[in-house]
């Protein structure tokens, strides 16, 4: 065999054992939680190649309200519109752990409310971060995105570094988006873990270079569900709309506060969802490497009125083998 090839199999071998997992909101039919098939919602562009996805998802009954108590037995899932070759684990309220990348807009537009976002946003790291098994980094941005705590499970050197963003001048969030899932696809981890990026800003973007869509396949490429804490307190208005493009098209959640006590609301609401999940590993079956969309869907067995948000769609990486010379 050629050294090309030789080499061309190796890689492929080693990118095949890592785990990497699809993670969604996306709603779905109210009896049984069929996810829906409309081909304009989000998907995840899976960069490596797989064979194996993790799968998180979030059950709500009819009022809304987190069904926490369900079993492996009564879901039915299809991949590619066939059952897994094999289902490897399942978790119920998941226990996977947390890399959390707090991203605070300090352009001048959330001035009047900063003080209290930071509060609360300190606040939600307290109540959310297991130390010595997940981690977090906080991150302000204007014009450029600046790290002022790295990773660390460290609560009090987080709150420090909130403490010490001020309020800048103009705003680069597609930037920072994409610096931030970057970052969190970097931090090394030898055991599946779940990213998820917490962006707080009024949405108005005024001094990137990435554009939306790319911030959001940053996302996508990171396995990073973002979601997002609307600042602005006024109408809704296009700020709204591309927040919640981001959350929607990432497997996240756009909260959207009245007024300013709210915001600790929402951060509590985070905190809820990410400890109500329900996470499933399996092997698809037909597995190819050919770039193509794969579907996904999950249903309940038996249980009606029970809705289920999950991503619905992702691609596999295409692998290509250099000719012999």
């Amino acid at each position: 065999m050629k050294f090309g090839l030789m080499r061309s199999l190796l890689v492929a071998q080693v990118v095949f054992s890592s785990a990497m997992w699809v993670q969604s909101q996306q709603h779905a039919s109210a009896l049984g939680s069929q996810a829906s098939t409309n081909p304009e919602e989000s998907t995840l562009t899976l960069h490596a190649a797989v064979s194996e996805v993790l799968l998180v998802f979030t059950v709500t009954d009819k009022n809304g309200h987190y069904v926490r108590d369900l079993k492996q037995k009564d879901f039915d899932i299809l991949d590619d519109r066939k059952p897994p070759e094999k289902i490897l684990s399942f978790r119920s309220e998941t226990d996977l752990p947390l890399q959390v990348g707090l991203l605070i807009d300090t352009s001048q537009s959330v001035r009047e409310r900063f003080t209290f976002e930071q509060q609360a946003a300190i606040t939600f790291l307290n109540q959310t971060l297991r130390p010595k098994y997940d981690q977090a980094f906080v991150m302000g941005f204007d014009m450029t995105p600046k790290v002022t705590q790295d990773f660390t499970d460290d609560r009090e050197r987080l709150a420090t570094g909130i403490r010490l963003l001020h309020p800048g001048t103009l705003t680069a969030m597609y930037d920072a988006v994409s610096y931030a899932c970057n970052k969190l696809l970097k931090q090394s981890q030898n055991v599946p873990v779940r990213r998820v990026l917490i962006l707080l800003s009024d949405g108005y973007d005024n001094a990137s270079s990435e554009t939306r869509e790319k911030a959001i396949e940053a996302a996508q490429g990171a396995q990073v569900s973002v979601y997002t804490i609307r600042t602005s307190l006024t109408a809704r208005g296009r700020g709204q709309k591309t927040l919640e493009a981001i959350a929607q098209q990432t497997g996240g959640r756009s909260y959207i506060p009245t007024q300013i006590t709210e915001v600790a609301d929402a951060f509590r609401a985070i905190q809820t969802e990410l400890r109500s999940q329900y996470a499933v590993s399996y092997k698809p079956a037909a597995f190819k490497l050919d770039g193509h969309y794969r579907t996904i869907e999950v249903r309940t067995r038996n249980k009606q009125a029970l809705r289920i948000r999950s991503r619905t769609r992702y691609r596999t990486a295409k692998i290509t083998y250099p000719s012999d010379p």
